[in-house]
């Protein structure tokens, strides 16, 4: 089975800014140079590819194009003959002409080993940097199917990342419990039993096309009252592959939208890995320690500072509304005393509460100070 690599809340921030750093910048020309090494690939070969692209590049008409792509073809190759060998996970390497005033050269480099194995091999010119591979590292490796169901009507979504996509809704037809005048109590059910089958039918039907191909699918979570989410099981109209996703069938009474963000809730043991469980739970973790034992943690960028600089932080959350300066100044200082880091988004309304309570920083304390 492969095992999925999961960034760091560390890395996963290094990565995003690099790559909003790197879309940003827009060459005039094709003078931005983009190079990625796999995993395991011989160093010496690729120095001796770009050396000839280099020669190449003597032959580009534009004088500004030609010396902005050959002085950073140098720049890489310098910074590449000074490795040993190619980097564990690969690397990718970007130069260029980042200056925004004509005629002005202002040549840069990026070297960045990226915290899960390269496996792409390019070299590129451009007018912007190819930057599509680092960017699928940043992807949500693990999503997970969300069905909830009663008689009357089905909802179909994911939970990706720390969002939760509505994808299919469906009505079944099934009449209500009251039965039409004249209509026999047998024929009746046997009415409602049939629409019934047919709806479960058409709920596995839609499940085989939304899931079946899905290559992340981590797992499936079935929700609705007893026993109709039982029977729709029990029909069997639902292909093997996707019944051995199911990783967790819960009492859940709502078929809607609301019903799906209930089937999350009650599901968190076993999903409790995934990146929304995980925000929440810390988030919860923090409220807490201020609710039971308040002088084991605090909030505001001067407190926590304080608690920083005298090595009291176990674990500190930042918002994600929080300035970058802010996030990497306090995710270093955490560093420098190995706490934990926690980046918090708003997509959760723990998240809305911790930024509206603390201003976007707290921490919980290792032990307590005056």
């Amino acid at each position: 089975m492969e095992i999925v690599q999961e960034l760091t809340q560390k890395q996963k921030q290094e990565l995003e800014e690099l790559v909003t750093k790197l879309e940003k910048i827009k060459g005039r020309h094709t003078e931005l140079v983009s190079v990625m090494i796999p995993a395991g690939f011989n160093l010496p070969t690729v120095v001796r590819q770009l050396e000839a692209e280099r020669s190449t590049a003597e032959n580009i008409k534009s004088k500004a194009t030609r010396t902005a792509v050959i002085d950073s073809l140098d720049m890489i190759i310098r910074e590449l003959k000074k490795l040993k060998q190619t980097p564990k996970n690969g690397l990718a390497a970007f130069a260029g002409n980042v200056s925004e005033k004509e005629g002005v050269q202002d040549i840069q480099i990026w070297l960045y080993e990226p915290p899960k194995p390269l496996n792409v091999r390019l070299y590129r010119c451009d007018q912007k940097f190819i930057i599509e591979p680092l960017k699928e590292m940043l992807e949500v490796s693990e999503i997970y199917g969300l069905v909830v169901m009663d008689r009357q009507e089905a909802t179909i979504g994911l939970l990706e990342g720390k969002q939760i996509k509505v994808l299919r809704s469906l009505t079944s037809g099934v009449p209500s419990k009251i039965r039409a005048g004249g209509q026999s109590s047998q024929r009746f059910h046997r009415i409602t039993e049939g629409l019934a089958k047919e709806f479960f039918r058409r709920i596995a039907e839609a499940m085989k096309e939304i899931f079946f191909d899905m290559s992340k699918l981590k797992g499936i979570l079935i929700g609705g009252p007893v026993p109709t989410k039982d029977e729709f099981l029990e029909q069997g109209e639902l292909v093997t592959k996707l019944k051995e996703k199911i990783i967790a069938i819960k009492d859940i009474g709502y078929a809607d939208e609301h019903g799906l963000k209930l089937l999350v809730e009650a599901s968190q043991d076993e999903i409790s890995q995934q990146e929304l469980i995980k925000e929440k739970n810390i988030v919860n973790k923090f409220f807490e320690t201020i609710g039971k034992n308040k002088e084991k943690a605090t909030y505001g960028e001067e407190k926590v500072k304080l608690a920083l600089e005298r090595g009291a932080v176990s674990i500190i959350l930042i918002s994600k509304k929080m300035s970058k300066e802010k996030i990497e100044e306090f995710s270093k200082l955490a560093e420098n005393i190995g706490a934990e880091v926690y980046v918090i988004t708003t997509e959760s309304p723990e998240g809305e509460q911790f930024l509206n309570l603390t201003k976007g920083i707290g921490a919980i304390l290792r032990f307590q100070i005056e």
